[in-house]
């Protein structure tokens, strides 16, 4: 059951005393009362009639979506006990008695009530349309989110999968001309599925990881690569300390790294080199991936058909799992320079 005096329920006492005021203004220009006694007496019953109707509401509705039909017998009760017990503290404050006025003035005494039931009735209505619109955002949120992550899961099921087979193509075409190096990348292809193994049963789950852990694994990879392509791969990453800790989807930067490897630096007779930085400016972290070798082609840097395999799929993965992840907040541009080598940058908003 949730806490009986909350922000919520202010804002809604609030909204009562304003239109308390309201409703005294608007009898004192078709009444005889001064304002003053119309004031009192308009606050009193206002005030009783939401008193009880929170009171009700605490007790016995739980869950707006399942207990909504109870207001049909919560609000005329409260309108009745409310407008009456505000008549009583109106005579305890002015020492009046509302008998007087109930005898002398049947009709409208009844008149006020009935008033008092439709104002009441308007008002929960309201306040309740209110409730029942901030939960099913609140629902929406909850499912937009759950959506998010489980589509965040399926692409990296896709994703992992195809930078393994990638691995074990590299290893099995070393196997034949060098075993003693192969063996060499299998430890470290062991390593790097341990830490990818471990990092996704974690508790805090799979959908995102530390800067760091990222930068860590793209260190294993390339130190994979490194083995086979020999002085050919030359790397670099460069991580300030301060957005280590930062939270970025897993593997979100694999693709661009294989790309650059695959596309890139393997075609090159002498190689080459790729850089990994980040960086961050105006609460935008920027993630690059620079390579120096081949360069690609300004067709291949659109977004791919959705059937596209190999240089599209990890580019197409990066869009989507940005997408996914950040909406709109999040891009990637892809530059090919005009003397080989391409840049890819990635950015999306920090999480304070």
């Amino acid at each position: 059951m949730p806490s009986f005096f909350s922000h919520a329920m202010v804002l809604r006492g609030l909204k009562v005393l304003a239109l308390n005021t309201v409703i005294a203004i608007a009898i004192t220009l078709f009444d005889n009362h001064s304002f003053g006694l119309n004031l009192v007496y308009s606050h009193c019953i206002g005030i009783s009639i939401w008193a009880f109707i929170e009171v009700f509401n605490h007790f016995l509705v739980d869950n707006w979506q399942v207990h909504v039909h109870r207001l049909l017998f919560i609000v005329p009760v409260a309108v009745v006990l409310g407008y009456f017990t505000g008549h009583l503290l109106t005579d305890l404050i002015l020492g009046t008695t509302s008998f007087q006025y109930w005898k002398q003035t049947p009709r409208m005494a009844f008149g006020m009530l009935f008033v008092s039931l439709v104002a009441g009735g308007v008002i929960s209505w309201v306040f309740v349309s209110r409730e029942q619109l901030a939960a099913e955002r609140q629902n929406l949120e909850v499912a937009r989110r759950q959506a998010s992550e489980a589509q965040l899961k399926l692409l990296e099921a896709q994703l992992e999968p195809h930078m393994l087979f990638n691995t074990l193509a590299n290893l099995r075409a070393l196997i034949a001309v060098e075993p003693q190096r192969a063996q060499t990348m299998l430890d470290h292809m062991i390593a790097y599925l341990r830490a990818t193994l471990s990092a996704s049963r974690a508790p805090s789950g799979g959908n995102t990881h530390t800067l760091a852990d990222e930068f860590a694994r793209l260190q294993d990879y390339l130190e994979l690569m490194a083995i086979r392509m020999g002085p050919r791969l030359q790397f670099s990453l460069d991580l300030p300390d301060a957005l280590r800790a930062q939270p970025v989807p897993p593997l979100l930067l694999q693709p661009l790294v294989e790309n650059s490897i695959q596309h890139g630096l393997e075609p090159k007779v002498e190689g080459g080199s790729i850089r990994i930085a980040a960086s961050a400016s105006d609460g935008v972290l920027k993630l690059d991936v620079e390579d120096t070798g081949m360069g690609a082609d300004p067709a291949e840097l659109l977004p791919p058909a959705p059937h596209t395999t190999g240089h599209g799929f990890g580019l197409q993965q990066v869009r989507e799992r940005l997408a996914t992840a950040f909406g709109e907040r999040g891009a990637m541009i892809l530059v090919a320079a005009p003397a080989g080598g391409m840049s890819a940058s990635i950015t999306f908003p920090l999480k304070a």
